[in-house]
């Protein structure tokens, strides 16, 4: 009963939020509506709720967005149309002069260029940065950004030990007042972060106490991405649910009857 009721108060919240940005609703429903986006993609939106989502972060016409990480480009997709002659939309990826990452950090960035390509009536006006630390680890001018978004990239940082520098990074781009927008999955509370982050998960005091750190002032939390049905216990971690299906065809149907992660949805703000 709890969990119901805070699920329908933060679907409140996140409806009035967006009937008072109305101007930049029309332009997100526009871009989630783009005959850019894949039948796929369009299909996770149940799960990953893109409007609910950034009326919780406060994204408004004008502003200058920087999304960390984009990977393939899920929320880019739905951003660029939303923000195209609206605002700037920066991409910060992985960094390709940087030698001996994962593959994947070197074939998503290319692919999206190649997305970015096809479409420059979508993408026209995005902007890419490279952001690999250490070796890479500044995202530009200090207090130049208005809000900063991340979607399912903390564990990483944890694992690698660069958590805490590069949410320091974030406060610096930011300008006094920015906003910083994290979604999460999200480990129990009594968990370890150093051992869950291992399987993609990651309490929401760790991701707090992080941002604190960083000198950011936590502001607000919504279960729109909540999933009570993840039990965080799979075989090969988060990426045994979909879209992943770290076992493929092995108890497929499963895992597609829990659908994506359970995840937090949190707001910061940096001091003014």
């Amino acid at each position: 009963m709890k969990f119901i009721f805070v699920s329908i108060l933060a679907m409140v919240l996140s409806s009035a939020a967006i009937a008072g940005n109305s101007s930049f609703t029309g332009q997100l429903q526009s871009g989630m509506q783009g005959d850019h986006r894949s039948e796929s993609n369009q299909a996770r939106d149940q799960y990953r709720h893109p409007a609910e989502t950034l009326a919780l972060f406060g994204i408004e016409d004008g502003m200058t967005v920087m999304e960390i990480w984009p990977g393939g480009g899920w929320y880019t997709e739905i951003l660029a149309p939303a923000m195209r002659d609206h605002g700037k939309l920066i991409i910060a990826t992985w960094d390709p002069q940087v030698e001996g990452q994962p593959s994947y950090r070197y074939e998503l960035p290319k692919k999206m260029e190649e997305n970015f390509a096809d479409d420059p009536e979508v993408y026209d006006q995005v902007e890419v940065a490279y952001f690999s630390p250490p070796d890479s680890p500044s995202l530009g001018d200090a207090e130049s950004v208005d809000a900063i978004v991340t979607f399912r990239n903390t564990h990483g940082w944890i694992g690698a030990g660069q958590a805490q520098e590069i949410f320091n990074e974030f406060a610096r781009v930011l300008k006094p007042g920015g906003i910083l927008g994290v979604v999460q999955h999200r480990a129990e509370e009594d968990s370890d972060p150093e051992v869950s982050a291992k399987n993609g998960y990651v309490s929401e005091s760790a991701v707090k106490e992080i941002a604190a750190k960083a000198g950011f002032v936590f502001e607000a939390a919504s279960e729109v991405n909540a999933n009570p049905k993840d039990t965080k216990d799979h075989p090969k971690g988060v990426w045994t649910l979909p879209p992943g299906y770290a076992l493929d065809d092995e108890d497929r149907a499963m895992y597609a009857a829990i659908g994506e992660s359970d995840r937090m949805t949190l707001r910061f703000r940096k001091a003014p």
